[in-house]
């Protein structure tokens, strides 16, 4: 039987060498969600089809196109997500989290399915971070959203990100703009794609996200939503903007803009950036007032944002950000004998207790081979136990940047205090030194 030895076209494996970059970006996005009163929220992988089809729209190229739809043994219609919003607004419907007062703030880290054709930065399986606020319609709320997104890309240092900002109404306006809309692709319905000719009629404004280079040439003449708001539309496009204005947070207006899903309304928004290429979108939201209603719930206006962390960390490559490597190993005790091997197990363990990163031989090497693994992994310090060391219940510990050795114990109750005092000790010798050679190269 031949083995299976390759992914799935549109997936990536994360290597253990690789995943301290995804481990990094999701402890900032915590941090950061947790520093604006958001909790996480956890959601099944798949859901049954209706959410999507009614919460992401069925005229949306994700519904029509993209999603893993299957049909389980029990005759059930079930997909697995394409993003991350409608999973949560049926937990906080179902679950009626919403009794516990609002606005209810969740956070998630997902991973997300969409069939589509993997390029960089887009992918057949991906992941997302995301924020949802649920129950204000305040425009204050849309700029917290906003300066949320914002504030983990300062924290992450990313450079050039330009904030695209819109407005696509409310029901009340945008059936006006549907007519205009409708009457102006009318006049190229020839030349429309499918799926758009099947959007004219049902949700002409779907026609302005489509990837057809033709309906996009098309798209660019048309009506834009901005000459259509409501009065109430408008007055909270104008809040959204001047609350941005009030903590010096840079944007343009996008008429363009409309996102890829059905349930926003009011203020969408985009971060883009030219480092990346085609997919150049790395964060995207906005307000979606009529979701929870739509999902079967009573009216409650809510928002929110999600990036995908795979583009993101292609950005951050490209724009050359360091992100910090796991801390090396503290220790690696060497052993030669049965004895000493089950003494370096007993002090691994002891070590490990105090969150102190420890390994000694599991693969049984010769003591040779065991301190040549000690110099790959970076060992900061390095412990031999033979015969003698057990009998005198001590050995020497050396630094393997500098090649010094100490004495220590191997008592049980003595070994981690003198351990900590000799990496404290060296750790402020090596501090007095860079401070002398300072101070001499500044003389100099």
């Amino acid at each position: 039987m031949a083995l299976i030895t390759k992914k799935p076209k549109g997936t990536e494996d994360v290597l253990p060498k690789e995943s301290y970059k995804r481990q990094f970006v999701e402890n900032i996005f915590c941090e950061e969600a947790k520093s604006f009163g958001y909790k996480e929220i956890r959601t099944p992988v798949f859901e049954n089809t209706a959410l999507f089809e009614r919460g992401v729209g069925d005229t949306t190229d994700v519904v029509q196109k993209e999603m893993y739809t299957f049909t389980t043994k029990g005759g059930d219609s079930i997909t697995l997500r394409p993003e991350g919003t409608a999973g949560a607004a049926r937990a906080m419907l179902e679950h009626g989290i919403y009794n516990d007062g609002l606005p209810i703030k969740a956070y998630y880290l997902v991973s997300c399915y969409r069939y589509e054709k993997p390029q960089a930065g887009r992918l057949r399986e991906f992941h997302q971070f995301g924020m949802e606020c649920y129950g204000t319609a305040c425009a204050a709320a849309d700029a917290e959203m906003i300066s949320a997104a914002a504030s983990i890309f300062e924290r992450l240092q990313i450079r050039d990100l330009e904030l695209q900002i819109n407005s696509i109404g409310c029901k009340k306006c945008r059936a006006e703009y549907y007519k205009a809309l409708t009457a102006y692709f009318e006049q190229y319905k020839d030349e429309l794609c499918d799926t758009c000719k099947d959007r004219l009629n049902r949700n002409p404004m779907r026609i302005l996200d489509c990837k057809s280079p033709v309906c996009s040439e098309i798209s660019k003449n048309a009506p834009v939503m901005l000459d259509y708001l409501c009065d109430e539309c408008k007055e909270h496009f104008e809040k959204v903007k001047s609350y941005l204005d009030a903590v010096k947070i840079e944007y343009i207006v996008n008429p363009k803009i409309v996102r890829g899903l059905d349930y926003y309304t009011k203020t969408v928004f985009e971060f883009v950036s030219s480092d990346i290429g085609a997919q150049s979108t790395v964060c995207g939201g906005g307000r979606y007032d009529g979701l929870i209603e739509e999902l079967g719930g009573q009216n409650m206006p809510s928002l929110g944002f999600a990036l995908g962390i795979e583009r993101l960390l292609l950005l951050m490559e490209a724009q050359n950000i360091e992100i910090p490597t796991p801390q090396n190993c503290e220790i690696f005790i060497g052993a030669m004998g049965d004895e000493a091997y089950k003494k370096a197990f007993s002090l691994a363990t002891q070590i490990r207790k105090a969150s102190v990163y420890a390994e000694f031989d599991v693969v049984g090497r010769g003591l040779r081979a065991q301190m040549k693994y000690a110099d790959k992994i970076k060992a900061a310090y390095s412990l031999v136990i033979g015969e003698n060391e057990i009998k005198e219940n001590k050995a020497l510990i050396k630094n393997m940047s500098d090649g010094t050795q100490y004495e220590i114990s191997l008592d049980d109750e003595n070994f981690m205090h003198e351990f900590m005092e000799i990496k404290i000790k060296h750790e402020f010798m090596e501090i007095k030194i860079k401070e002398e050679t300072k101070a001499i190269t500044k003389e100099g």
